[in-house]
């Protein structure tokens, strides 16, 4: 059995836990020795918190392997695998005929599908991506957009289409650092979901780019006894426009409208109680600082205080996006 734990300060992770299968680490870097399992780095600004970083943690029930692959530092618990890479653009600068970042990211996903079939758990369920200066241009084209290349070519060298049954995944923007990637896969496939609101990503025309992205707006992933739903990062477009261009609270409820959209989709299809999003552990990426308190008050309206929401000021994959907002919660089969 799986767990998420949220919002865990320093303090309240020991470094020596043998359960964890792996997490990540928002705000600034944490002081003393690092744990031993594989931990994603996002150096980013934590909005209306007071501590200086907080850890999101994957535990599991069951004895976790450990290993390192070409650069992946994993985890694994049975058919689950929590795996993170971390890959400098410069080592592509020299000798490639495309851009550095489009290499990097080519060859982080080549190394990731070639841990995955060696580990026996080729079934993606959700990513993390995470690069400098995401609205960037370079090379004649947008940074996000030259990413979105690289994906999609080691999906297609690999055989794993880039339509239909992809893995939900986020792409957002820091202030400086590597491509880093953070993924967990399992041993079977999860259901890829769609939001009926929203033209799918991978369909987008060629107005956003060379290549369309290459994921789902949600995944229902089924290990043994449970439901995981993973909700993709999600942002202000209606169809596959942006809409509400410079009002953050706006962009905030129509945010949370495809989330709705999405965990209503997921209810077709879950075989455990219905999902509802006041049970969600929520991950807001807010571009500027000074729109905090308005989607904030957006957020505690609609989901209540109780709530379990961590606030990150960081760049989204389109420049008239102000926020992005990826959920994930799990459910236990009952009988």
């Amino acid at each position: 059995m799986l767990e998420l734990l949220t919002r865990l300060t320093s303090g309240q992770v020991s470094a020596a836990a043998v359960d964890v299968l792996g997490g990540a680490c928002l705000g600034q870097p944490a002081a003393g020795i690092a744990p031993g399992w594989p931990l994603q780095a996002i150096f980013a600004p934590l909005l209306g918190s007071t501590a200086t970083s907080l850890h999101e943690i994957w535990r599991s029930s069951a004895p976790c392997i450990a290993g390192y692959s070409e650069g992946i530092a994993w985890r694994r618990s049975g058919g689950v695998l929590y795996g993170v890479c971390e890959i400098n653009e410069a080592e592509f600068s020299v000798g490639s005929e495309y851009s550095p970042l489009r290499a990097a990211s080519q060859e982080a996903y080549r190394r990731i599908f070639r841990l995955l079939a060696a580990e026996g758990l080729p079934y993606l369920w959700r990513v993390w991506n995470y690069f400098a200066d995401i609205n960037g241009e370079s090379y004649g084209l947008e940074r996000y957009r030259q990413f979105n290349i690289g994906r999609q070519d080691a999906f297609l060298e690999f055989r794993r289409g880039a339509t239909g049954n992809v893995p939900a995944a986020c792409a957002i923007g820091l202030a400086s650092g590597p491509l880093s990637i953070a993924f967990i896969a399992g041993e079977q496939a999860a259901m890829a979901l769609e939001n009926p609101r929203q033209v799918s990503a991978y369909h987008y025309p060629a107005d956003y780019g060379p290549r369309s992205p290459t994921f789902s707006r949600a995944t229902l992933a089924c290990p043994p006894g449970q439901e995981i739903l993973f909700v993709s990062g999600t942002a202000s477009i209606f169809g596959h426009r942006t809409v509400h261009a410079g009002d953050a609270a706006t962009q905030c409820r129509e945010v949370l409208a495809n989330i709705e959209a999405v965990v209503a989709t997921a209810n077709l299809h879950c075989r455990s109680a219905a999902f509802s999003l006041g049970e969600l552990s929520y991950r807001v990426y807010v571009r500027h600082a000074a729109d905090f308190s308005k989607v904030e008050e957006v957020l505690l309206a609609r989901l209540g205080a109780a709530a379990e929401v961590v606030f990150v000021q960081a760049d989204i994959c389109r420049s008239d996006l102000l926020l992005e907002i990826e959920a994930t919660t799990i459910h236990v089969l009952v009988g």
